[in-house]
């Protein structure tokens, strides 16, 4: 199985971290972040991934480097975006990477997560849809994406940031999908997944309520929290 992990962002909320060192490599325990993802993706036998770079490529690219001349059994590939596409428009712009691909993951590195990667494949085979979305519960429900899902798990409603939210079920940035997804996809610039994909997915997706560990270190106060917490 195959994966995009999204890791171009600016990381605005953590200056000064990321004045010099990109978000996807900001260390957490004495490793960088993407060093857990990759061993995350290694864990659940996922083989091939792409990275897609922006803001300050040339440390990520020698990350990528290395580990790909490493007995790792993941590969990395590397997509530079001289302009930012948006996470809809990385994902559309390397279609041919998913080619023949039953499924594939697609994966915001601005998390910190051990989610089991494999019940949540599982989940999403068993439910035949054409998308299925990790789901955490929040406190901030104003300030996320969130979801409401019946009894079958089917996601009736998805709105970025309710002013009246109808559930604490937020989008956790990690997805199982299938090449259907592309039909969803507008080809606009920049294309962000959460606003111009996901919306037109209403009752056809359906949300997997991730139970392990996960948390979004983009802001300095989260960060500081993921190395309190965080046990590998």
């Amino acid at each position: 199985m195959k994966a995009f992990l999204l890791a171009a962002g600016y990381g605005t909320r953590l200056r000064p971290l990321t004045n010099t060192t990109p978000k996807c490599l900001v260390p957490i325990c004495g490793k960088p972040l993407l060093t857990w993802w990759i061993q995350l993706f290694e864990k659940y036998n996922i083989q091939e991934v792409l990275i897609n770079t922006h803001y300050l490529p040339t440390p990520v690219r020698e990350f990528i480097n290395k580990h790909n001349k490493s007995i790792s059994k993941v590969k990395i590939k590397e997509f530079y975006e001289p302009l930012l596409l948006g996470s809809g428009g990385t994902i559309l712009a390397n279609k041919n990477f998913v080619d023949g691909e039953k499924e594939f993951l697609i994966c915001y590195a601005d998390n910190l997560t051990n989610v089991n990667l494999e019940n949540m494949i599982s989940f999403h085979r068993q439910k035949k849809s054409i998308l299925t979305m990790g789901l955490f519960h929040t406190n901030k429900p104003k300030e996320c994406g969130i979801a409401a899902i019946d009894n079958n798990k089917l996601i009736y409603e998805f709105i970025e940031k309710p002013q009246n939210p109808k559930s604490n079920l937020a989008n956790a940035g990690i997805y199982v999908t299938n090449n259907e997804i592309f039909n969803y996809i507008p080809h606009i610039h920049p294309c962000d997944f959460g606003k111009d994909v996901l919306p037109k997915l209403v009752n056809k997706m359906y949300g997997y309520e991730i139970k392990e560990y996960l948390l979004d270190i983009g802001n300095l106060d989260n960060y500081q929290k993921a190395q309190e917490e965080w046990q590998g």
